[in-house]
Formats: structure tokens, sequence, C-alpha cells
């Protein structure tokens, strides 16, 4: 089983279709500052460079809904690449990031500035076993991609349905 270092919503995943629609094949990179503070930022895809020590979280798949698993890579405008840079992810290492999307306008370059709403990155802190597991593979970087090593397609779901059912509210259950 993999555990996966990146989740969508269905919100996200509806808005990254619509916006593949416009702009062809999209990729998303983990901002560290700069315009938005630590905003996802999407681009088209190969718009935004990718460097050497940044790391890929994982590709998104637009062919999913909630729950659903393939066994086949997502290709073109369905794969969606998550990356964030080296020092970024050695902060967030130990955390499942959740892509969701909120009402409000980014201040930054990403594509769905003018929707009149803005992603956002939840988390959730890894279990020790997620990161027992975790550990026994390192992450792709964009030295790997430039290789031409391809991420596995993951076995567990990437779409949610709402980001708490990522990000579970401590002390609230279902």
């Amino acid at each position: 089983m993999t555990v996966p270092r990146i989740v969508a919503t269905v919100d996200a995943v509806a808005l990254l279709r619509r916006l593949a629609q416009r702009n062809g094949p999209l990729m998303i990179h983990q901002s560290g500052g700069c315009c938005d503070g630590s905003a996802p930022m999407c681009y088209p895809d190969g718009d935004f460079v990718v460097g050497d020590c940044d790391v890929l979280l994982g590709v998104l798949d637009l062919r999913l809904g909630a729950g659903e698993t393939r066994s086949d890579p997502p290709v073109g405008a369905d794969a969606v690449p998550v990356w964030i840079s080296g020092s970024q992810f050695e902060a967030w290492k130990h955390t499942c990031l959740v892509l969701d999307v909120v009402p409000g306008r980014g201040s930054g370059f990403s594509l769905e500035s003018p929707e009149g709403v803005r992603f956002l990155s939840r988390g959730r802190a890894f279990t020790s076993d997620e990161m027992a597991l975790l550990e026994a593979h390192r992450p792709l970087t964009g030295r790997d991609r430039e290789a031409g090593v391809e991420p596995a397609v993951s076995d567990v779901p990437t779409v949610v349905a709402e980001a708490a059912d990522a990000c579970p509210v401590p002390g609230l259950s279902p």
C-alpha cells in the first residue's frame, strides 16, 4: 500500500478540470513564500521551471472522484503533478498536504485567480506507520523526472469529498 503525500478535494479536482479545459495540462507548485505566502500555485504544465531539488509530492488524477482509484496512470491534461521545493519539503515531509479550494482571490500568479476562488493547502500529520512506509521510498525530485523516472500510480484514493475527510478535526467524530 502506498501513502499519498498529496490528496485533493472534489472541489479542487473540479476546478483543476475547468482550468485544464482552458489551459491544457497543468502543474501545481506548493509555494514557499512571496506573493501568497505558502499557497499552492497552479500553472500551465512547464510554465514553472522545476528545480533539480524540488520534490514531486504526487500526480493528481483528474479522472477520479472521491474514493476512487485506477491502475493506469493519468496522461495529458488528466495528470497534474504537484511539486514543492526541497527546503519546503524538509519542513513538511511529515505531512500529507490536502489541496482544497475556498472562496476569495489569491494575489499570486496562479491560474485560478480570476475565478473568485483560490487553492489552499491543508495538512494532516502522517501516523508513525505511514512515516515508516514513506521513509522506505525516497520521493522523486526534479532531477529524477528530468532523467525520465516516472512516479508510481497510487493504489489508495487521492480524492476526498471534503477536506475534513483527509484532515479530521481532533475531538470531532463523524
